[in-house]
C-alpha cells in the first residue's frame, strides 16, 4: 500500500501563459505561485482478487470496473494506462478542500496518483518526471484544457518563478526570502470560498481561444511575475506595491474571456477592496471557487467581518511538493 500527499497551489502573477497555445507560439511562459498547506491524499494498493470486479476507485464516486477503459474518472483512467499496473489496483482520494475551486486540485490529484502508482511498482520518479506525466495525462490524453503551472507546483513544491519554454521544457526557480520576511508576505493573504465551484475546463476555453486577441495583456502578466520576484526579494521591508500589483492584474484578468467573473464575484472583490485590502484575484480559471485578498495585518479583521459570511481559510506556505508518506510492504498476494 501507497499514501500519497499532495499541495493544492496558488497562482499570483502569469497565468494564461502556461497554456501551450502561448509558450509553444511565443517560445515562453512564465508563472509566480506557491503551494498551500492543504493536500489531497491517494491511497493506492493492489486489490485482493476476491471480488468480482478488478479495479476499485473511490472520490466522490465509487468505481467498480475491470478494465480501464471502463473508468469515468479521467484522471484515474488515463493514469492507469499510462503506468499500466498489470495487477488489480485500488485507490481512494481524500482532500482538504473542494475540487474545481481554483486551486490545482485537479491536477494535484493526478500527481498524487501518478506517484501512488509509479512506487507501488516500486519505481521512482524525480519531481520533473511526474510534472511531464501529469501534464502529458491531462493535455494528451484527457484532452483537457488546462495550462501547465499546477502539475509543476503540485510536483516541485514551494514558492517559485515557474518558466515554460517550446518543447514542453519546465524550470522552477525557488524565490529566496529572508524568514521574517517570508512570514510577513505569508500573513498579508487572506483566503476565502465563494461558496460555488465551477468546471474550470469550460472556462479556460476561453481563455485559449483568445489567445490572440489577448497577447498584449499576457505580455503584460509576463512582466508581471517578474515585477513579483522584485517586490518579494528586495530589501525593502514593505510589500504594499505586490497587493497594488495583484489588484492590476486582476483588473485585466477579468476581462480576458467570457465567464472568469460574475456579478456575485465582483460584490465579493469589491467588498473585501472598501475593508481595506490592497489587492486580490479570483484564483484559477475564474467562475468561482477561491478567492485570494492581500492586506495588512491590521486591516484583516474588517475586512474578516465584512466577507464574514463567506468561510475563511487560513493556510501557510508548503514547501514539499507530492511525497509518498506510506510506504507498506506487505502484499499477501
Amino acid at each position: 500500500m501507497v499514501i500519497t500527499k499532495t499541495p493544492f497551489r496558488i497562482s499570483f502573477f502569469g497565468g494564461g501563459t502556461d497554456y501551450p497555445s502561448w509558450y509553444e507560439r511565443t517560445g515562453k511562459g512564465a508563472v509566480l505561485s506557491t503551494t498551500i498547506d492543504k493536500y489531497c491524499y491517494l491511497n493506492c494498493r493492489y486489490l485482493p482478487p476476491f471480488f468480482k470486479y478488478k479495479h476499485r476507485i473511490v472520490y466522490s464516486k465509487q468505481e467498480f470496473v475491470n478494465k480501464f477503459e471502463s473508468i469515468k474518472n479521467s484522471s484515474a483512467r488515463e493514469s492507469l494506462k499510462l503506468v499500466k499496473p498489470d495487477r488489480g489496483v485500488e485507490v481512494h482520494y481524500v482532500g482538504d478542500l473542494p475540487a474545481q475551486s481554483g486551486l490545482g486540485s485537479s491536477s494535484a490529484f493526478t500527481v498524487g496518483l501518478l506517484n501512488g502508482l509509479y512506487s507501488l511498482q516500486g519505481e521512482i520518479k524525480s519531481k520533473k518526471e511526474l510534472a511531464l506525466d501529469a501534464i502529458h495525462v491531462e493535455q494528451n490524453m484527457i484532452k483537457t484544457n488546462v495550462g501547465s503551472q499546477d502539475q509543476t507546483a503540485a510536483s516541485f513544491g514551494g514558492l517559485n518563478k515557474i518558466e515554460f519554454k517550446k518543447g514542453g521544457n519546465i524550470t522552477p526557480s525557488p524565490i529566496i526570502m529572508a524568514d521574517d520576511k517570508l512570514a510577513d508576505f505569508q500573513d498579508h493573504l487572506m483566503l476565502f470560498f465563494t461558496d460555488f465551484t465551477r468546471d474550470s475546463s469550460n472556462i479556460a476555453r476561453g481563455w485559449i481561444k483568445n489567445t490572440s486577441k489577448n497577447e498584449d495583456d499576457l505580455k503584460i502578466f509576463l512582466k508581471m511575475v517578474d515585477e513579483g520576484v522584485g517586490i518579494l526579494t528586495s530589501k525593502k521591508d514593505n510589500l504594499d506595491d505586490f497587493g497594488k500589483l495583484l489588484h492590476e492584474h486582476w483588473q485585466i484578468k477579468r476581462g480576458l474571456a467570457p465567464k472568469i467573473t460574475t456579478s456575485k464575484i465582483d460584490e465579493i472583490y469589491k467588498a473585501g477592496i472598501e475593508a481595506g485590502a490592497l489587492g486580490g484575484k479570483l484564483l484559477g480559471a475564474g467562475g468561482g471557487g477561491f478567492i485570494l485578498f492581500f492586506a495588512k495585518p491590521e486591516a484583516q479583521p474588517k475586512i474578516r467581518e465584512k466577507l464574514k459570511k463567506f468561510l475563511y481559510v487560513p493556510f501557510k506556505f508548503d514547501h514539499g511538493g507530492t511525497q509518498v508518506i506510506y510506504l507498506g510492504n506487505h502484499d499477501p498476494f
